[in-house]
């Protein structure tokens, strides 16, 4: 059987609120780090999550 195509991977919160979301990306078309803009509930804004390993 094949390998699956997409990986998951973490979202972290450049707040410091340590606050993450999961996704899933596909590693052959998207190669360097995701870097999103997402809203962070815990100081109620929208800021920037930087992709991070799950453990």
């Amino acid at each position: 059987m094949a390998k699956p195509a997409t990986i998951k991977i973490r979202l972290n919160s450049t707040a410091g609120t340590g606050f993450f979301y999961v996704t899933k990306k596909n590693p052959r078309n998207i190669t360097e780090k995701m870097v999103m803009r997402k809203y962070d509930p815990v100081v109620r804004k929208h800021v920037e999550f930087k992709e991070g390993k799950i453990k």
